[in-house]
């Protein structure tokens, strides 16, 4: 009996994780694999090491108009710097990085990078993982 009960105390549990999956459903931004790794010891990157700083890459394995690697204090977020809410075909230029905010140059709307929102936008920032680990992080998708 203790056994059963257990089980149907931990039951909801069990399924309750999405194992960390982004709900990325935006109809303007193509899927593109993304596997970026970044080693934090180099100074390059030094920049990532204090909170509400941030580093940009434009390389081949970073999503559709580059990645802005972010540092919340608490982790990092890692957003992809096309126009969420603006035809891909017709907005070719990567947002621009000042401060907190990402801002998209084709509308100027402005987006937060803790949190990828803009009021009053029907999309977020297209958001992929991050994970830490031996002093690199690994942004993928």
């Amino acid at each position: 009996m203790k056994k059963i009960l257990m089980l149907l105390v931990f039951f909801p549990f069990i399924f309750a994780c999405d194992g960390g999956s982004i709900n990325n459903n935006n109809p303007n931004i193509p899927n593109y694999q993304v596997n970026l790794q970044i080693n934090l010891s180099l100074p390059a990157y030094s920049n990532l090491q204090f909170p509400s700083n941030h580093i940009v890459d434009y390389s081949a394995a970073s999503g559709a108009r580059g990645i802005v690697v972010f540092n919340t204090g608490s982790g990092f977020n890692a957003f992809d710097l096309a126009c969420p809410n603006q035809p891909f075909s017709s907005c070719t230029s990567p947002m621009t990085i000042t401060g907190i905010e990402a801002k998209c140059t084709c509308d100027n709307t402005i987006y937060n990078l803790f949190s990828g929102q803009s009021p009053g936008q029907p999309y977020p920032m297209k958001q992929y993982r991050v994970q830490v680990s031996g002093g690199y992080l690994y942004v993928t998708n």
